[in-house]
Protein backbone atom coordinates (compact mmCIF):
# COMPACT_ATOMS: atom_id res chain seq x y z
CA UNK A 1 0.00 0.00 0.00
CA UNK A 2 1.91 3.35 -1.44
CA UNK A 3 1.80 5.97 1.30
CA UNK A 4 0.86 9.20 0.27
CA UNK A 5 0.56 12.69 1.80
CA UNK A 6 -2.03 15.08 2.27
CA UNK A 7 -1.65 19.00 3.04
CA UNK A 8 -3.66 19.81 5.97
CA UNK A 9 -3.23 23.47 7.02
CA UNK A 10 0.13 23.46 5.41
CA UNK A 11 1.00 20.84 7.72
CA UNK A 12 1.99 17.52 5.85
CA UNK A 13 0.20 14.38 7.78
CA UNK A 14 2.19 11.29 8.50
CA UNK A 15 1.52 8.29 7.11
CA UNK A 16 0.70 5.52 9.12
CA UNK A 17 3.67 3.98 10.85
CA UNK A 18 3.54 -0.23 11.03
CA UNK A 19 2.45 -1.64 14.11
CA UNK A 20 6.76 -2.09 16.28
CA UNK A 21 6.99 -6.25 16.72
CA UNK A 22 5.58 -8.32 18.96
CA UNK A 23 7.45 -11.28 20.06
CA UNK A 24 5.41 -13.80 18.03
CA UNK A 25 7.11 -12.68 14.66
CA UNK A 26 10.70 -13.20 16.14
CA UNK A 27 12.82 -14.89 13.56
CA UNK A 28 16.27 -13.50 12.57
CA UNK A 29 18.69 -15.65 11.46
CA UNK A 30 22.79 -14.07 11.03
CA UNK A 31 25.89 -15.81 9.79
CA UNK A 32 28.69 -14.76 11.93
CA UNK A 33 32.70 -14.77 11.06
CA UNK A 34 34.52 -17.62 12.89
CA UNK A 35 36.30 -15.13 14.44
CA UNK A 36 37.00 -14.24 18.08
CA UNK A 37 34.74 -11.03 17.60
CA UNK A 38 31.89 -13.12 16.64
CA UNK A 39 30.59 -13.56 20.69
CA UNK A 40 30.13 -9.58 21.08
CA UNK A 41 28.43 -8.91 17.98
CA UNK A 42 25.80 -12.12 18.99
CA UNK A 43 25.30 -10.50 22.55
CA UNK A 44 25.19 -7.05 20.59
CA UNK A 45 22.74 -8.37 17.92
CA UNK A 46 20.68 -10.88 20.84
CA UNK A 47 19.87 -7.55 23.05
CA UNK A 48 18.78 -5.22 19.69
CA UNK A 49 16.35 -8.03 18.68
CA UNK A 50 15.08 -8.54 22.26
CA UNK A 51 14.80 -5.06 22.70
CA UNK A 52 12.87 -4.55 18.95
CA UNK A 53 9.89 -6.94 20.48
CA UNK A 54 9.62 -6.15 23.53
CA UNK A 55 11.55 -8.96 25.71
CA UNK A 56 13.66 -6.92 27.11
CA UNK A 57 13.08 -9.03 30.51
CA UNK A 58 14.77 -12.37 29.32
CA UNK A 59 17.49 -10.23 27.63
CA UNK A 60 20.26 -11.12 30.50
CA UNK A 61 20.04 -14.92 30.33
CA UNK A 62 19.53 -14.58 26.24
CA UNK A 63 22.55 -12.96 25.94
CA UNK A 64 24.77 -15.56 27.78
CA UNK A 65 23.04 -18.20 26.25
CA UNK A 66 23.75 -16.68 23.16
CA UNK A 67 27.56 -15.61 23.79
CA UNK A 68 28.12 -19.41 24.59
CA UNK A 69 26.84 -20.95 21.71
CA UNK A 70 28.60 -18.43 19.77
CA UNK A 71 31.77 -18.98 21.15
CA UNK A 72 31.63 -22.96 21.81
CA UNK A 73 30.58 -22.87 17.57
CA UNK A 74 33.49 -20.59 16.78
CA UNK A 75 35.79 -23.15 18.63
CA UNK A 76 34.67 -26.01 17.06
CA UNK A 77 33.97 -25.42 13.37
CA UNK A 78 36.34 -25.96 10.75
CA UNK A 79 34.88 -23.61 8.10
CA UNK A 80 34.95 -19.52 7.97
CA UNK A 81 31.53 -18.98 9.11
CA UNK A 82 28.94 -19.99 11.47
CA UNK A 83 25.52 -19.17 11.52
CA UNK A 84 22.83 -18.48 14.59
CA UNK A 85 19.30 -18.23 14.72
CA UNK A 86 16.61 -16.45 17.24
CA UNK A 87 13.20 -17.43 16.85
CA UNK A 88 10.57 -16.99 19.05
CA UNK A 89 7.10 -19.15 19.31
CA UNK A 90 4.90 -20.71 22.17
CA UNK A 91 6.25 -18.64 25.15
CA UNK A 92 10.02 -19.65 24.28
CA UNK A 93 12.84 -18.43 22.91
CA UNK A 94 14.53 -20.76 20.42
CA UNK A 95 18.53 -19.89 20.39
CA UNK A 96 20.04 -21.52 17.58
CA UNK A 97 23.90 -22.53 16.19
CA UNK A 98 25.52 -24.18 13.19
CA UNK A 99 28.66 -24.92 12.72
CA UNK A 100 30.48 -26.64 9.91
CA UNK A 101 32.38 -29.29 12.37
CA UNK A 102 31.08 -32.95 10.94
CA UNK A 103 30.06 -35.50 13.43
CA UNK A 104 32.40 -37.87 13.71
CA UNK A 105 31.41 -41.58 12.25
CA UNK A 106 34.17 -43.44 14.98
CA UNK A 107 32.33 -43.90 18.03
CA UNK A 108 35.51 -43.23 20.30
CA UNK A 109 35.97 -39.96 18.68
CA UNK A 110 32.55 -38.86 18.46
CA UNK A 111 32.30 -39.57 22.05
CA UNK A 112 35.30 -37.67 23.32
CA UNK A 113 33.80 -34.55 20.88
CA UNK A 114 30.55 -34.48 22.23
CA UNK A 115 32.47 -34.58 25.65
CA UNK A 116 34.80 -31.63 24.71
CA UNK A 117 31.58 -29.69 23.30
CA UNK A 118 29.61 -30.81 26.46
CA UNK A 119 32.41 -29.68 28.65
CA UNK A 120 32.84 -26.16 26.43
CA UNK A 121 29.47 -25.33 27.06
CA UNK A 122 28.88 -25.75 31.05
CA UNK A 123 28.08 -22.23 31.62
CA UNK A 124 25.41 -22.17 29.03
CA UNK A 125 24.14 -25.74 30.73
CA UNK A 126 23.50 -23.92 33.69
CA UNK A 127 21.47 -20.71 32.43
CA UNK A 128 19.11 -22.73 30.73
CA UNK A 129 18.61 -25.31 34.29
CA UNK A 130 17.57 -21.93 36.01
CA UNK A 131 15.65 -21.09 33.10
CA UNK A 132 13.86 -24.61 32.74
CA UNK A 133 14.91 -24.55 29.67
CA UNK A 134 15.90 -27.37 27.27
CA UNK A 135 19.63 -27.60 25.28
CA UNK A 136 21.21 -30.58 22.98
CA UNK A 137 23.55 -30.97 19.87
CA UNK A 138 23.34 -33.22 16.89
CA UNK A 139 23.61 -33.31 13.20
CA UNK A 140 23.16 -30.80 11.79
CA UNK A 141 20.95 -32.17 8.74
CA UNK A 142 22.04 -29.26 6.04
CA UNK A 143 23.61 -29.91 2.84
CA UNK A 144 27.52 -30.31 3.77
CA UNK A 145 26.91 -31.59 7.46
CA UNK A 146 28.04 -30.05 10.27
CA UNK A 147 26.54 -29.44 14.39
CA UNK A 148 23.86 -27.75 15.40
CA UNK A 149 23.69 -26.80 18.44
CA UNK A 150 20.52 -25.08 20.43
CA UNK A 151 18.71 -24.11 23.50
CA UNK A 152 15.03 -23.38 24.65
CA UNK A 153 14.43 -20.41 26.77
CA UNK A 154 10.31 -20.57 27.88
CA UNK A 155 9.95 -16.60 28.73
CA UNK A 156 8.32 -16.74 31.94
CA UNK A 157 11.34 -18.33 33.84
CA UNK A 158 14.29 -16.53 31.79
CA UNK A 159 12.62 -13.06 33.45
CA UNK A 160 13.51 -14.30 36.90
CA UNK A 161 16.94 -15.45 35.79
CA UNK A 162 18.19 -12.29 36.93
CA UNK A 163 16.18 -12.32 40.53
Amino acid sequence: MPASLTTCHGQASIPDRPAPPVPEGLSYSLTLPAAPQSPGIARAATRTILRAHGLEGITEASVQVMSELVTCACRFTPTAEVYMALCYRDEALRLILFDGHPRHTHPRLAAACEARRRSALRVMACVVRACRGDWGFGDAREPGGGTRMWAVLPKDNARRYVA
